[in-house]
């Protein structure tokens, strides 16, 4: 088999190499010809042999093993986006994703949300943790910021909040349609572990869940519409669509469009009578 794109591998290497300051690493600065760290340095963060860095530089070492490549990013400090170049380069495919556990989001993120003004929105993890929301959400789904960021779950709303179950127009499909997609998201995130305790506890917690799990059905969430009984509204549809968030692939935005111009005035009408309703 042919080696992927060696000669780009290789420059990519020395550029990532020439850009970093052996001070900031404990590296003697003085003394040297050219700008960054040395190869023997490189491959002494990575833990592989000089000369085979040296030929990796040259496009000659062969193919790297995503192992050494993940070292060599390390040891590079590069970036997810940096990362995941390297490893098109060496593997010719992206790395494997790994699940970063965090729920924080940048504050641009936060503003594009809070545009949507008669859209709800939200942010979830892989695990559906609802991390961030926008005003229309918490006035037409759920008041997010009155819960404790543990029960701002949706498996937890679908499955033990009465409330939440009320507002369904076809409950049984809906939880169905969370479960699928919430499996698959999980194994796209690598975050089976992380997720194992949830679904140890929702599989004691609720009959209707286990059986649903044990199904082992997988969808994605793409979109569609969504029907739903408000407490205040009384029945209103929206179209919702799921796009992922760039450079966070445990995190999704989902935004749920009024479906009506009668949707649209009954949102606009909500949140103008709730002005207390805000994102945190």
């Amino acid at each position: 088999m042919a080696r992927v794109n060696d000669n780009r591998l290789g420059d990519y290497l020395k550029n990532r190499r020439t850009k970093l300051d052996p001070a900031s690493f404990g590296f003697s600065g003085s003394r040297r010809r050219t700008a960054g760290l040395r190869r023997e340095e490189v491959a002494q963060r990575a833990n592989i042999s000089a000369t085979w860095y040296t030929w990796l530089e040259q496009g000659r070492g062969g193919n790297a093993s995503a192992d050494v490549l993940d070292r060599l990013s390390k040891a590079l400090m590069l970036t997810e986006v940096e990362r995941e170049h390297l490893f098109l380069l060496g593997l010719g495919r992206p790395p494997e994703v790994r699940y970063r556990g965090s729920d924080a989001i940048t504050p641009r993120l936060q503003r594009l949300l809070d545009a949507l003004a008669y859209s709800p929105a939200i942010v979830r993890t892989a695990t559906w943790d609802v991390v961030a929301w926008n005003r229309a959400a918490a006035a037409v789904l759920t008041d997010y910021g009155s819960l404790p960021p543990e029960q701002r779950n949706i498996l937890r709303m679908i499955f033990g909040d009465p409330r939440f179950r009320a507002a369904q127009f076809n409950w049984e499909s809906v939880a169905r349609f969370v479960v699928r997609t919430f499996r698959i998201d999980a194994a796209r995130a690598g975050a089976e572990a992380e997720v194992a305790p949830l679904v140890d506890e929702l599989c004691g917690a609720s009959p209707e869940f286990a059986a649903m799990w044990r199904d082992n059905d997988v969808q994605t969430h793409g979109d569609g519409v969504k029907h739903l009984r408000h407490p205040v509204l009384g029945p209103i549809t929206v179209e919702y669509s799921a796009f992922a968030v760039d450079g966070r692939p445990d995190l999704q935005m989902v935004v749920y469009n009024p479906a009506t111009p009668l949707d649209r005035e009954q949102i606009r009408s909500l949140i103008e009578r709730t002005p207390a309703i805000a994102a945190e």
